[in-house]
């Protein structure tokens, strides 16, 4: 970062806020991560431990690390640093949503196509490449995917409708 961007004039969210705002979304998960493994148990069976039990201790690590981040955040920033300008979080997030959809839409479309789609959208729109180039490298990745794994490896990724119409 240039010394502008660590300037409290810059646009954007502070270091304290962004700093808060993770530990607390991290407490959440570590907190849901705890009530399920007290649900399954966390105790020592006749056959080891238990389903919950690792799960339990490394949720409360997480736990604990939050809060450490919590209180590190409220007493060392001063809620003037700049973590980033807009501009900066506009540009992860162009990347961020596309990947969100990925991942969303592969038990839909299946593995091959979400992923031609995927590699197709930042080539184009990110790279800039031209559309023969897009269209062979974003047909061609998912087939060589499907080639080497689920015929020279045989393990199978998951498919969807295009694959289930072509018998593959």
């Amino acid at each position: 970062m240039s010394e502008s961007s660590n300037s409290a004039g810059g646009a954007g969210p502070s270091h304290r806020s962004v700093e808060i705002g993770v530990a607390l979304a991290l407490a959440l998960l570590a907190l849901i991560g705890i009530i399920g493994s007290l649900k399954v148990g966390i105790g020592w069976g006749a056959e080891g431990p238990k389903a919950g039990f690792f799960p339990f201790y490394i949720s409360v690590i997480v736990l604990i690390s939050c809060a450490v981040n919590l209180v590190t955040a409220l007493r060392e920033f001063t809620g003037r640093e700049l973590f980033a300008e807009w501009g900066q979080l506009r540009q992860v997030m162009s990347v961020v949503i596309p990947t969100t959809i990925y991942v969303f839409a592969v038990p839909v479309l299946g593995m091959y196509v979400s992923s031609g789609l995927l590699i197709g959208v930042f080539m184009k729109w990110i790279g800039r490449y031209s559309w023969m180039l897009v269209l062979a490298i974003s047909v061609g990745v998912p087939v060589l995917t499907y080639v080497m794994f689920e015929r020279w490896f045989l393990v199978p990724l998951p498919k969807g409708p295009l694959e289930d119409w072509l018998g593959l």
